[in-house]
């Protein structure tokens, strides 16, 4: 069934860039827009590109300390690093007008969540957005601005009582972890790489919320190695339930595409196909949770040809209500487009050929699995706050 899905776009989204060198290249999101273009899903009826205008420095302090955002400004006007706040490392360097293009990314997520709360739209996207890591006062692991983070404070300032954010990028969500720490109005599921094995070395399951909010935050660390059909597992086994009891009025998504296979930054061992499941899923408990309200974020992926332009646009196709058929060619003009621009040979098809078979938790736990005690680790740490028992 078709549902209405409002896509936060301009041009600038793709002026967030660290440098020819750096990894977060932005020319993943263009030849994400550009492959969904060529799917023909903006011209889908139910699909609009949304206008965006920049967060302004007031809605930035929501989350982000005043002083930190002079510095972010000073900084891409000097090009100088400013060590305290984390500009100018190799993960941040600075960049011209990095304040302009980093506010415009988090006034396209804000976007997309007002698309939402104010029914304007069932679902609503910024794939250029995801920026999970930056801190209140510093910038950290490639993001400066949390564009998560202020969407889902201004859910909050609008009157929401209850948003759930689930991460399911293969880095911790520790920014937006940080943030919404001590505050039970929030759930914040993230599903991730161990942090014996990646960045940023956080996200353990004892990391469960502050005074008053424990067991609102929620993560599951994977071993490296996890495929998709040990990953889905994980996820059935603890964010069904989480959400079912949480109830939320928004469901917040983050959808970093560096959980695949080819990715070169992390070790997990998931495909194409089993990143389309896992956005079919979300969208799922999006209708079931939270009455289809559903804002839709990107974030990371760093194999930037064949694997984060497909993710994605079968991610906008399902938040469009009309999933693409996994086994079809990529177009043609794509392809060129893919070869004029990168100099890359693209990948020739939607699938990685994947067919992904999950055995539920439910099942039988296997106390010998790594995965399986990730899971058990995780719900013996948040499932009593929430009245639910971590055996069944």
């Amino acid at each position: 069934m078709a549902c209405s899905l409002h896509v936060a776009w301009d041009d600038g989204l793709t002026s967030y860039n660290f440098g020819p060198q750096h990894p977060l290249a932005p020319v993943r999101v263009e030849l994400t827009m550009a492959l969904s273009r060529e799917f023909g899903l903006f011209d889908r009826p139910n699909v609009a590109l949304s206008a965006i205008e920049p967060a302004s420095d007031d809605m930035l302090g929501t989350i982000h300390r005043p002083d930190y955002i002079e510095a972010v400004k000073k900084a891409g006007k000097t090009l100088e690093p400013d060590d305290p706040y984390c500009l100018g490392t190799p993960d941040n360097p600075v960049f011209s007008d990095m304040h302009d293009a980093s506010a415009l990314v988090a006034g396209a997520s804000v976007r997309a969540a007002s698309s939402v709360w104010n029914g304007e739209s069932e679902h609503a996207a910024n794939i250029a957005g995801g920026l999970h890591h930056a801190m209140p006062g510093n910038a950290w692991g490639f993001c400066v601005y949390n564009d998560a983070a202020l969407a889902v404070a201004w859910l909050l300032e609008q009157g929401a009582k209850r948003v759930a954010y689930v991460d399911v990028d293969v880095h911790h969500g520790d920014g937006v972890q940080t943030v919404f720490y001590d505050d039970p109005r929030v759930l914040t599921i993230s599903m991730h790489e161990s942090p014996l094995t990646l960045f940023p070395g956080t996200g353990r399951p004892s990391e469960t919320g502050g005074p008053g909010a424990e067991g609102y935050a929620v993560n599951v660390a994977l071993p490296a190695g996890t495929n998709d059909s040990r990953w889905l597992r994980a996820f059935d086994a603890v964010v069904p339930p989480l959400l079912r009891e949480f109830q939320p009025e928004v469901l917040v998504t983050q959808h970093g595409a560096d959980t695949h296979a080819l990715d070169p930054l992390a070790n997990l061992m998931l495909s194409v196909d089993g990143q389309r499941r896992i956005s079919s899923e979300l969208h799922r408990l999006a209708k079931e949770t939270a009455g289809g309200r559903w804002v839709v974020l990107g974030g990371g992926g760093y194999e930037l040809v064949q694997v984060v332009p497909r993710t994605w646009t079968h991610l906008l196709a399902e938040a469009s209500g009309s999933a693409l058929d996994p086994s079809a060619d990529t177009p043609q003009a794509w392809r060129d487009f893919v070869r004029e621009r990168t100099g890359e040979v693209p990948p020739l098809y939607m699938t990685d050929g994947r067919t992904v078979e999950v055995t539920p938790f439910e099942a039988g736990f296997d106390p010998e699995d790594p995965v399986d005690q990730a899971i058990q680790a995780t719900r013996r740490e948040v499932f009593p706050s929430h009245g639910m028992d971590p055996s069944l």
